[in-house]
């Protein structure tokens, strides 16, 4: 599916904070805090991610409220997903970034495995 554009991101980042359905009015309200944009603008840019499958809508009066259709989690995994697959050493590469990692990390990633293996996975 590829990286939210920059707009993208800060819509999503928006929704997925607040937990409850948004009013175009409202992210753009809220985007404007930091620069100003059009409503037509942030309605153009959610609706993209609707058609993308990052964000559903219910009907609200004559408007719609829009809400995560998928998870931050989702993103940052399809995005490691991503990285990983520009790599010629996936094995390699996996290595390098659990290197990284902390303690508490490396915990979290182990649990991970261990459910996922319990799953069949």
């Amino acid at each position: 599916m590829g990286a939210l554009g920059e707009l993208e991101a800060e819509i999503m980042a928006l929704v997925w904070r607040g937990g409850e359905p948004m009013s175009v009015r409202a992210l753009t309200d809220a985007l404007n805090d930091s620069r100003p944009l059009a409503y037509t603008t942030v309605m153009t840019v959610a609706e993209r991610l609707r058609a993308k499958g990052w964000l559903s809508r219910e009907k609200d009066g004559r408007s719609y409220r829009y809400r995560a259709a998928r998870s931050a989690e989702d993103y940052t995994a399809e995005l490691m997903e991503q990285a990983l697959e520009t790599s010629a050493d996936r094995g390699g590469a996996l290595a390098r970034f659990v290197d990284r990692l902390d303690a508490d990390e490396a915990a979290a990633l182990w649990e991970a495995l261990q459910k996922s293996r319990a799953a069949g996975r």
